[in-house]
């Protein structure tokens, strides 16, 4: 068996993932699939159909929970290979950058293969290094990293996948965000995102917006500009708030047929009371929220440098400029301003910083307006130029120190004009900067040196951003500088009274923008404390700010306390969010400071403590690895269980999913998988036709035979009025067999199932497909194993053998597929009906097989000779007793019959049964009662549905 597991950025081709151009190939020839299968049916669904070897997804899911900003997230996903031949299939999912990993599982079949974090060997940690460098560099798609995990399915068995991963939401503009990545590259059969969030503080402005495009190739569409994507539910109260995301397959092929559906996005914010901020308390563990409002902005001091070289001709540099023009007039007048354009020259505007007024606003648009790219990229000599016109502002101006001093570095590319080395522009820009100047750059396109970019904006208080050039990227630059354009601190410090704290992460921050926040995380020295001194000292526009207060200390000793919070096999269950959330962080710095740092010692410190952090609470950082073992025999039943429960995989045959999202069945146990054997009532229509009454009660089998007319249509079941179930069948005819005693056969072609409760739909079932109408219409083909469930209504087809119908849960019918390889000119493929649970039936139920649903019949013995019309009495008799002359006494008719045997189940079980000879004797009125006019027709000639 091949196992490959590997980290991959970006979204370029990963372990054998499918080629879009393939993919669309694929789709194009779907389309020119048989005819008999439908028009109506998404493309994708008839994709999977046909390509019966291609693994199939029967369920995707993805499960957050969100405690105080932290969050824990675990997708499952199941593949079924139904190939005679043993199948590759791959496991991809897209996370968010900052998350890590904590723990991947892997089921094929029996055997179970469990995650385990450990160190990186020794001789790959230089290789790791180099790695996670150009990781950072070739992370394809903005925020996002691309898991993937290979695996080969033996022949006609099952694979799961278990991902765990855990992040810390940033506030950005005012909201945290936290993004699923719904791509499992196929509809999935059942798919289904849950996302619970509980903020003590209280949750406000919750949204969640369309899925946002893939910004790759076959990119989903939404249906709606505003608003959630269909099939969300949102439950909120004041502190918790639980988001459901249940698409059904026809929504799925509505948003995307490739499966490729986008980012499930959720924003929220919430309440803030104290000004110092909100502290939280867990086992000794604390976190410190700090994030100021209704403070004045402090003034800008801002250079945009822009790189002009010839590989932003066209759309690149078109775009930037229509965000500086946006970006210019958003400027406040007591901001001053400056813009330097680079190619193999350095451009400035002005000789100095100017003040923001409306004619050096046109005048900068119009120096904007005339750059035209040309030449090669000076990064070093632009980063130098905006440093030193900031430097100068200061010391000519004499400015407050309350202002803050911001670059905004643009560039497509890489460094090929002046100094080139990375390193050293990076020693360059350090040395000029001095920590008085904060660098936030952005990267355009696919060929920019990210690495450079973002340790310069680690290395000088900035951020950093990528733009890919397929996305918009004015609106990237805009939403960018929005980030940072209201400036509210500076220089802040956030101080606990010594010996009352350790291990405390970052508590020194240059700026604070509005719209962020501030997070620190420690340990209480002293868990016995009461009260936790906070003091937070910062400049804003006016003055130096002093905040100081006592935070009542009340924790808690319980770990995991939020129902929903999985913790991965292996790891310690009592670990709470607060403790997990501190490791999060102090592994970020540490990372930070590593790849920060120039001095090897220092590295190997830094990177020493990463490693034993992440390795203790079992995080995926490039100084640990997953290593996937296989489980001992005695451990792989219960988890091969578990795996396959959870999964919600309804039998190895089978792909659920819910047409309205909505009402989704409970996963079913792993031990009562779907069996295309079904256990049936005798309860039955089948063959020429052959009508069955199994009668429990009275431990009797009756049957008869109807000779009907090719092309009448007969009711079965008609209970329209009370339960709105009905139940037509259409027959069709065949030529008799040679020496047979009727001159034409008729089988059942069609059975129409209508439903007028609690929804109207119907079903249209013929040999070969099925269509499903309850709203959205669904045509599917009878082979191709798959399970639909709407509104009550669950529709489960095993190809080519039978389909399940099962109503509100208390009504099942089964329909038997009689299909001829050759067929002789007497045969036809036809369909057999069967109910086997009337439960929800009423008792006005009626039919050619609904009569007797709800009778007690009873034999007795019939004098030779004596008319059956006579009074007669009713004694016991048992079957040994009864001699050829034997009363079938049901619903009032007194009814001849005979012992006879008769197959059923498509020939595979033979059954004794009292055979009534003439069943116009048997039935309510006359064979013409139970004729329906066409297919859908619900009237009844009996009972309290009666037509007039």
């Amino acid at each position: 068996m091949l196992l490959l597991l590997g980290l991959c950025l970006g979204l370029p081709l990963c372990l054998g993932q499918q080629d879009p151009l393939a993919l669309a190939e694929e789709l194009e020839e779907e389309l020119r699939w048989d005819d008999q299968v439908g028009h109506r049916v998404p493309r994708q669904v008839r994709l999977q159909q046909r390509l019966k070897t291609k693994p199939l997804m029967t369920h995707f899911s993805v499960k957050s929970t969100i405690i105080s900003r932290y969050a824990f997230t675990m997708v499952s996903c199941s593949l079924l290979n139904r190939a005679s031949e043993d199948k590759e299939v791959e496991f991809q999912m897209q996370i968010p950058a900052a998350a890590f990993i904590t723990n991947f599982t892997m089921v094929v079949g029996d055997r179970v293969y469990q995650g385990e974090v450990a160190e990186k060997e020794k001789i790959h940690r230089d290789r790791a290094k180099k790695q996670d460098n150009k990781t950072l560099e070739d992370n394809g798609e903005k925020g996002t990293e691309t898991f993937s995990a290979s695996v080969t399915i033996p022949s006609k068995d099952k694979a799961a996948f278990f991902l765990h991963y855990e992040e810390l939401l940033q506030r950005r503009l005012g909201k945290y965000e936290h993004v699923i990545s719904v791509r499992p590259q196929q509809l999935a059969g059942r798919l289904h995102v849950e996302v619970n969030i509980l903020e003590k503080s209280g949750i406000v402005s919750l949204e969640v917006p369309p899925l946002q495009n893939s910004r790759q190739k076959g990119s989903g569409k939404v249906e709606d500009d505003v608003g959630p994507p269909p099939s969300t539910d949102i439950n909120q109260n004041e502190t918790f708030a639980k988001i459901i995301f249940n698409p059904s397959i026809i929504q799925q092929a509505k948003i995307a047929q490739n499966g490729i559906l986008g980012d499930f996005i959720i924003r929220y914010d919430v309440n803030r009371e104290q000004r110092v901020g909100d502290i939280q308390v867990l086992n000794d563990y604390f976190v410190h929220y700090f994030a100021p409002k209704d403070l004045p902005p402090l003034p800008k001091n801002m250079v945009f440098v822009l790189d002009s070289s010839a590989s932003m001709v066209g759309t690149k540099l078109r775009q930037t400029k229509d965000a500086l023009f946006t970006i210019l007039h958003d400027l406040r007048p007591q901001d001053h301003f400056n813009i330097v354009g680079f190619s193999n020259r350095i451009k400035v505007w002005q000789d100095r910083l100017v003040s923001v007024t409306p004619n050096n606003i046109r005048d900068s648009k119009v120096y904007i307006h005339h750059m035209t790219p040309t030449g090669g990229t000076d990064i070093d000599g632009a980063l130098q130029k905006g440093i030193e016109l900031l430097n100068g502002h200061a010391a000519d101006n004499d400015i407050d120190s309350r202002s803050v001093s911001l670059i905004v570095f643009l560039t497509d590319g890489k460094a090929t004009v002046g100094e080139t080395h990375s390193s050293k522009i990076l020693t360059n820009t350090k040395e000029a900067a001095q920590g008085r100047v904060c660098i936030f750059t952005i990267g355009i396109g696919n060929d920019v040196d990210f690495k450079l970019l973002e340790k310069l904006s680690l290395e000088n208080c900035g951020m950093t951003r990528r733009v890919l050039e397929e996305d918009n990227a004015k609106e990237q630059l805009i939403g960018f500088y929005d980030e940072i354009r209201t400036p509210l601190l500076s220089d802040i410090r956030i101080d606990y009274p010594p010996g009352s704290v350790k291990h405390v992460t970052k508590t020194l921050f240059p700026n604070y923008f509005n719209g962020s926040e501030i997070i620190i995380a420690g340990k209480l020295a002293d868990s016995q404390l009461d009260n936790l001194h906070v003091e937070v000292t910062a400049s804003n526009s006016k003055k130096f700010v002093v905040l100081k207060t006592d935070v009542p200390v009340v924790s808690h000793s319980t770990g995991n306390d939020v129902t929903g919070v999985s913790t991965p096999a292996g790891q310690d269950a009592d670990q709470n969010y607060i403790e997990r959330l501190w490791s999060y962080l102090t592994i970020k710095e540490l990372l930070t400071s590593w790849l920060k740092s120039d001095d090897e010692q220092e590295k190997e410190s830094l990177m020493e403590r990463a490693r034993a952090l992440a390795v203790n609470y079992h995080f995926l950082t490039p100084f640990t690895s997953l290593k996937l073992k296989e489980l001992p025999p005695e451990a792989t039943q219960v988890t091969a269980k578990e795996a396959f429960g959870s999964s919600a995989a309804m039998g190895p045959e089978t792909v659920v999913q819910s047409l309205h999202g909505k009402n989704v069945p409970p996963e079913p146990d792993f031990k009562k998988q779907y069996n295309p054997r079904i256990k049936l009532s005798r309860t039955s229509a089948d063959g020429d036709p052959h009508f069955v009454v199994d009668f429990p009660l009275s431990k009797l089998t009756v049957c008869f035979n109807i000779d009907g007319s090719p092309g009448d249509i007969l009711r079965l079941v008609s209970d329209h009025t009370d339960s709105g179930v009905t139940v037509n069948g259409e027959l069709i005819g065949a030529p008799a067999p040679p020496n047979g005693h009727k001159k034409y056969r008729t089988y059942f072609r069609t059975i129409t199932i209508l439903i007028n409760k609690p929804e109207r739909s119907y079903l249209e079932i013929t040999p070969n497909r099925i269509v499903l109408d309850g709203g959205d219409r669904l045509v599917l083909p009878c082979n191709q194993s798959v399970v639909v469930g709407s509104w009550g209504l669950e529709l489960s087809i095993t190809a080519n053998a039978n389909i399940t119908v099962t109503i509100q849960g208390t009504v099942t019918f089964v329909i038997l597929i009689h299909l001829y390889k050759n067929p002789a000119p007497y045969q036809r493929n036809h369909l057999g009906f069967y109910i086997s649970n009337s439960k929800g039936l009423s008792a006005n139920v009626h039919g050619l097989l609904g009569q007797f649903l709800n009778q007690d019949p009873k034999l007795i013995k019939e004098p030779v000779g004596s008319g059956s019309n006579q009074n007669h009495s009713e004694p016991s008799v048992s079957q040994a007793e009864l001699s050829s002359e034997t009363i079938l006494k049901v619903k009032g008719h007194w009814v001849p019959v005979v012992r006879k045997q008769r197959k059923i189940y498509n020939g595979q079980e033979q059954i004794d049964c009292w055979f009534a000879r003439n069943s116009a004797k048997l039935i309510d009125g006359e064979y013409k009662d139970y004729l329906a006019s066409h297919p859908f027709d619900t009237e009844t000639t009996f009972g309290v549905g009666a037509s007039q």
